[in-house]
């Protein structure tokens, strides 16, 4: 299907997605903000969510499970698997990386009786086994409803795989300084609100660093070449729709049920009171993911439409 004629420039879309974001955003702060008490914790004894969190990943496998089912039969769809399978192989590795390196620093896990009780390998200490399926199953939801929403709620406004735009460049690897001031910009924010609002917290904002840097390195060496070829619509969509999931997951379930929380001192300090006490972070999580999820996927997918070894496409011609 042909692109729409109506469509704005990939940079405009890009602004336009984060114009949405702050619509939305900027008002909730506000009304949060009002909330000065957190409810009462629930008792966690006796269990008040036996296998809770196991069971709460069917958040992410239901719609995978039907996702797929309804993807794979549509012959008239020509969907990129290996580009969905290089996708997956790239970041879940990050989200393991995270669990394994960083969960005892950044993680609590008060409620055991809310997984299986099966203990992952970890650094210092183990996980629930549900945290690597938890990651497995996020990104892959997350590229399933991209591709979903691209190739056919909002096809009319993709970049087909025959599109001059999607395969006719030199190289994919291209360096996008913005992403790495703005990551800067944010890091010094951060460290600057801890050290002026929160000076009673220990440590430094570790997570806030890591999610910084996952989504803005990749964005820093793939946002050039992607950003012609994301079809925008589907990912504002996606983005939205997963931001909805995951916070209504985490501030109504996982918090208050004590499924997983995080540690203070690697925090940035700044909670929002209403939801649980929330951190910030976890907003910045989602959309971090998704933004980079889709960033690798259409880059990896240009490549591979290009018809060129994985060499060539992304660092061009051997001089």
């Amino acid at each position: 299907m042909p692109r729409h004629t109506g469509s704005p420039s990939p940079r405009l879309s890009f602004r336009l997605v984060a114009v949405m974001l702050a619509m939305v955003s900027v008002p909730a702060y506000f009304t949060l903000h009002t909330a000065k008490v957190t409810p009462p914790p629930i008792p966690l004894q006796p269990n008040p969510s036996p296998c809770g969190y196991t069971v709460s990943l069917l958040l992410f496998i239901i719609p995978i499970v039907i996702i797929s089912c309804w993807l794979i039969p549509q012959e008239d769809l020509k969907i990129s698997r290996k580009s969905l399978a290089w996708t997956i192989g790239l970041l879940f590795p990050i989200g393991a990386l995270l669990d394994f390196l960083f969960a005892s620093r950044f993680f609590l896990f008060p409620n055991p009786g809310a997984t299986l009780g099966i203990a992952a390998p970890a650094l210092h200490k183990p996980v629930p086994i549900e945290e690597y399926v938890f990651y497995l199953a996020g990104f892959l939801c997350i590229v399933l409803l991209y591709v979903w929403f691209d190739e056919y709620w909002l096809a009319a406004y993709t970049v087909p795989g025959t599109e001059q735009d999607r395969v006719d460049f030199d190289r994919l690897l291209r360096f996008h300084p913005k992403s790495l001031i703005f990551a800067a910009a944010l890091i010094a924010a951060a460290f600057l609100y801890r050290r002026l609002l929160a000076p009673q917290l220990p440590g430094f904002p570790g997570y806030f660093l890591f999610l910084v840097l996952g989504a803005l390195l990749p964005s820093s060496i793939l946002l050039p070449s992607a950003r012609p070829v994301v079809n925008w619509r589907a990912f504002s969509l996606t983005l939205f729709m997963v931001l909805l999931i995951s916070l209504l997951w985490e501030v109504t379930l996982a918090l208050p049920y004590g499924w997983w929380n995080f540690q203070d001192d690697q925090m940035i300090g700044l909670r929002i009171t209403a939801w649980a006490r929330l951190p910030i972070e976890e907003v910045i999580l989602w959309v971090a993911v998704s933004y980079a999820t889709v960033l690798v996927y259409e880059t990896v997918k240009r490549g591979k439409a290009s018809g060129r070894s994985a060499r060539h496409a992304f660092l061009g011609e051997r001089l």
